[in-house]
C-alpha cells in the first residue's frame, strides 16, 4: 500500500459506498438504494459524499432476512 496510514475495512468507523459493498458482498447499485431511504440509520452524510456508519451497517444486516 502507497498509503501510510492504511486502516482495514473490518476497522474503518465510516466506509465508502464502494467499501460497504466490498465489505457486505452487496452491490453498489442496491447499498445506494438502501441509502436514499429516508430512515435510513447507516447513512452518514458529508457534504454531497454519502458514507455507511459500518457498525450500524451491520447490525442492519444482521437483523434483515431479506435485501
Amino acid at each position: 500500500m502507497n498509503n501510510k496510514y492504511y486502516v482495514p475495512i473490518s476497522e474503518k468507523v465510516l466506509l465508502t459506498v464502494e467499501e460497504a459493498a466490498c465489505y457486505s458482498n452487496i452491490g453498489i447499485n442496491k447499498i445506494s438504494e438502501l441509502l436514499n431511504n429516508p430512515l435510513c440509520e447507516f447513512v452518514l452524510h458529508v457534504g454531497k459524499k454519502r458514507l455507511v456508519k459500518r457498525k450500524e451497517f451491520e447490525k442492519y444486516i444482521e437483523k434483515t432476512l431479506e435485501i
